[in-house]
């Protein structure tokens, strides 16, 4: 998994020119906006818009999940293991989120050796480091990186290798367009008084990650998937209830009223799904005492037999409880 990295060192800022790395105008900018909504030109929004279709994986990528031929099931459990450190460190959501994008980008054009494994984890963990290297102040080393039930521990020359294999996959251009490069603008369009941004960004925010483990929104481009996320935040709100995916297409031009109202569908279904999940029954201890000297009990009162009852009459309905 060698890669050479000479040539490499002089570019490492991804890519781009040295005036649009420092003045911060290139569209491509991942960085969450840093000034009011109100102030965002729609001119900047529709430029993250256009630029968006090159920071994700191809039109076909959410297929090779459908066929089969990626594992679906390693990508979640991957994608839940950043989202777990990502807690555990309390780093910004965008980092979480930036780690998957590059998986997924690194994913589309290359194949893993194998199709689940310890290859899926060395490579959420260089997407990870890669990720909190361009967003956070504080990155923990590759060694304390791997925690929250990291199944294989890797060497840290052998994640650096990864990384820099990672890079050369994503051609070094790690700032990417995100939702949440949207979420601010959208919030104002939805609420332009503010009473409610702090909430939508918020509630918008939570419904991000946590559908983000689904591969089925690897159909939606970021700019779809803020929308739909903020009329999800929306709907929580009575104020705010009668926006709709009809008034989030005109928030700015280049958006799809048929993929913002596909989106929003397919988050609410997961939210009244999630909201149906039963929690995991828990039966009380009981603890059954028998006086001494109680000479009235015969022998299948016992307090032995009692204990055996009991936990068998436990058992039975624990295994109910688990078969529904």
């Amino acid at each position: 998994m060698s890669v050479s990295c000479s040539d490499r060192f002089t570019d490492l800022l991804c890519g781009e020119d040295s005036d649009e790395v420092f003045t911060g105008d290139s569209p491509a900018c991942s960085s969450e906006l840093e000034y009011p909504a109100s102030c965002i030109e729609e001119s900047s929004i529709a430029g993250f818009i256009e630029h968006e279709r090159n920071f994700v994986p191809g039109f076909d990528y959410l297929a090779r999940f459908q066929s089969q031929s990626l594992d679906a099931s390693a990508r979640e459990e991957a994608v839940a293991w950043i989202l777990k450190v990502q807690a555990f460190y309390n780093f910004q959501p965008l980092t979480a989120y930036l780690s998957v994008n590059y998986l997924d980008r690194f994913l589309y054009s290359r194949r893993l050796p194998q199709t689940s494994g310890w290859p899926w984890q060395l490579l959420a963990v260089a997407c990870l480091s890669l990720a909190a290297k361009m967003e956070e102040p504080f990155v923990p080393s590759l060694l304390d990186l791997q925690v929250e039930g990291a199944k294989y521990i890797f060497e840290p020359k052998t994640i650096r290798r990864m990384e820099l294999l990672v890079l050369t996959v994503l051609d070094w251009r790690l700032r990417s367009v995100t939702p949440f490069s949207f979420t601010d603008f959208f919030a104002y369009k939805a609420d332009p008084t503010g009473t409610f941004f702090g909430f939508l960004i918020s509630k918008a925010t939570d419904t991000i990650l946590s559908n983000i483990k689904e591969s089925s929104f690897l159909e939606y481009w970021p700019s779809s998937i803020a929308a739909a996320a903020i009329l999800c935040a929306a709907n929580d709100i009575p104020n705010l209830s009668l926006v709709n995916p009809e008034h989030a297409e005109l928030w700015c031009n280049g958006l799809s009223r048929e993929k913002i109202l596909s989106c929003y569908r397919l988050m609410q279904g997961l939210i009244v799904d999630k909201g149906r999940r039963k929690p995991p029954m828990i039966l009380p201890q009981l603890r059954v005492t028998i006086r001494p000297g109680d000479s009235s009990l015969s022998s299948s009162s016992s307090p032995s037999y009692k204990r055996r009852k009991l936990n068998k009459c436990l058992w039975v309905d624990d295994d109910k409880g688990n078969s529904e």
